[in-house]
């Protein structure tokens, strides 16, 4: 009997210590990815997660800014103008998991917490856990409903063919209008076939001198490319394209 006692407190013990570890997947009054998403367009939130990109940090009337790509097991967030200093911005680096507070938004259905909200800024702890994504391969959810269920998050598309801008011969443009010049963000778009993907290689996430800056500028129509990159949406999907593969 006393055996049988003994073995029941260590599965106890064990059943107690599993339960431990997962409620400490989510520190003090962080959401899940599921209360995050039902949370309201300027609701106070609070999301825990790891760096998975990070845009050039900027100054702003003296106060230091930068935004972030941000995921946890479960979805991806983007992150806005979050105030932090040049150092810390520096210390902030992928995979580190932090902890953010500040007011949901929408931008053009683009859901993001909006790190300078006036009266309301957003603020961040970083803590001791780290988490790196691995891409989503999401090449079968072009042009259906549900691409929107990965937004934000660290996705790929593959197997996709370049297909010319509205100039009819441009295999990128530099801004949306072609208007820019070198440095700028890039703009290209792809097909499957059927459906159509624009993208970007945003400037401040990847610039002139990144790898996939440079493997854009030498597309030419027709390419077939495997892509990665961060989810955006802007009145659609628009990633922020981090890798190009020409096949």
């Amino acid at each position: 009997m006393k055996k049988i006692l003994a073995v029941f407190a260590v599965v106890l013990s064990l059943f107690g210590l599993a339960s431990c570890k997962k409620e400490e997947e989510k520190s003090g009054d962080a959401l899940t990815y599921a209360e995050y998403k039902a949370a309201k367009a300027d609701d106070v939130v609070t999301i825990e997660a790891g760096i998975q990109g990070k845009q050039s940090w900027w100054e702003d009337n003296g106060v230091g800014k930068a935004s972030f790509y941000l995921q946890d097991k479960d979805g991806g967030y983007f992150v806005y103008n979050l105030p932090c200093t040049e150092e810390e911005y520096n210390d902030l680096t992928i995979g580190k998991v932090i902890q953010v507070t500040g007011v949901k938004g929408e931008w053009s259905g683009e859901v993001e917490i909006m790190g300078d909200t006036a009266g309301a800024e957003a603020t961040f702890k970083v803590l001791k856990k780290t988490y790196t994504a691995t891409a989503k391969d999401v090449t079968s959810s072009l042009g259906k409903t549900d691409l929107i269920d990965s937004q934000n998050m660290v996705v790929s598309f593959k197997n996709l063919t370049v297909v010319a801008q509205a100039d009819g011969t441009s295999a990128f443009y530099y801004k949306w209008d072609n208007s820019g010049k070198e440095g700028d963000d890039l703009y290209v778009s792809f097909s499957d076939g059927t459906n159509t993907l624009s993208a970007c290689v945003e400037s401040y996430l990847c610039d002139k001198d990144s790898d996939v800056y440079k493997a854009v500028k030498a597309l030419k129509v027709g390419d077939k490319v495997n892509l990665e990159g961060f989810l955006y949406w802007y009145n659609g999907a628009q990633p922020h394209l981090t890798k190009v593969t020409v096949l």
